[in-house]
């Protein structure tokens, strides 16, 4: 299958460097806005930068873009009217409204859409979630140094729709409710942001986002019946520690919980899934294919990107509330 990248930064370059591990595509080039870019990164790679985006989409089956946001939505449309497959980086579009007419044109051009929030297939989260049933308290914690790449938009579109879209990819029910709060404290929009999201099932997601912090940390706690769920998205480690009533005579050296008269005494179980190193880009750009040669949904869809998206706007939206109610 024909291949080519739109974007040749940081992130376009691990893209490509992905895209040439994987056999079943066929990388026939590139194209940069910036011409300085184009020949750097061509004499790097020794691949093909194109003259044009649109010389580039009509030599391709599909198209990977790793532009700016702001580039986004210009991107995947003019790849959609000529009917081909587009793998997207997240935020999938800067606003809802241009999120929204990407749908359509996709059913229009009836292609796949995949939206690389990658974190979906980091091990230790597909270690976890088989364990994750009926979640009802989730906390996350992404916190990152200081990087002045990346503070053109929010912390939220920046970081913390990471977690956002995690949490929708395992609450199965309908938002209740949003709070937000934020702090703009080295460049003009927020650096450090909290949201709470209510479901209507009653589980509660409380998530917690900063650029400006001392250490890295990517780190959820997921709370269910009998179930303790923590997942380290940096250390690509998970931890599950369930609770189980207790069947006959218990082992002298398990853990038991007496948990008062006329209830059963519950064990405790605590187990380390096995995380298999991969490379979790590559790995989606894999699936992203096999979507397009199985005919089959892609794992991350333009669907879910826009959900994200939808949800990270209403948390800039009631930040905004509780900043200008300070202010006045």
């Amino acid at each position: 299958m024909l291949i080519g990248v739109l974007g040749a930064g940081h992130l376009g370059k691990i893209h490509i460097k992905c895209i040439r591990e994987i056999p079943e595509f066929n990388l026939v080039g590139f194209y940069d806005a910036s011409a300085d870019v184009r020949k750097k990164v061509s004499d790097e790679f020794g691949l093909k930068a194109f003259k044009s985006m649109d010389e580039l989409i009509d030599s391709c089956d599909a198209i990977d873009i790793v532009t700016p946001t702001l580039s986004h939505y210009d991107c995947a449309s003019r790849s959609l009217k000529k009917f081909k497959h587009v793998f997207i980086e997240k935020p999938v579009t800067s606003n809802i409204d241009e999120a929204r007419t990407l749908i359509e044109l996709m059913h229009e051009a009836n292609v796949k859409v995949q939206v690389g929030h990658v974190e979906r297939f980091n091990p230790a989260f597909q270690s976890a979630k088989g364990y994750i049933n009926t979640p009802m308290f989730i906390e996350t914690h992404r916190l990152a140094q200081f990087n002045p790449r990346g503070t053109d938009v929010s912390v939220v579109l920046d970081l913390m729709i990471h977690d956002i879209d995690i949490v929708l990819s395992v609450v199965r029910s309908n938002i209740k409710r949003i709070s937000a709060s934020g702090v703009a404290v080295v460049s003009d929009s927020p650096d450090i942001a909290n949201a709470r999201i209510e479901f209507d099932n009653g589980c509660v997601a409380n998530l917690t986002a900063s650029r400006i912090s001392m250490k890295n940390m990517r780190k959820t706690r997921i709370f269910q019946r009998d179930a303790y769920i923590s997942i380290d998205f940096l250390e690509k480690q998970s931890n599950i520690v369930r609770l189980k009533n207790v069947e006959g005579e218990p082992d002298p050296l398990a853990l038991i919980l007496d948990l008062g008269e006329n209830k059963p005494k519950k064990q405790l179980y605590i187990e380390n899934p096995k995380s298999e190193p991969i490379n979790a880009i590559k790995t989606e750009l894999e699936t992203f294919y096999k979507a397009i040669k199985n005919n089959t949904e892609p794992i991350v869809t333009l669907e879910d990107g826009y959900n994200a998206l939808r949800v990270a706007y209403k948390i800039i939206e009631k930040m905004n509330l509780t900043i200008n109610f300070q202010e006045s």
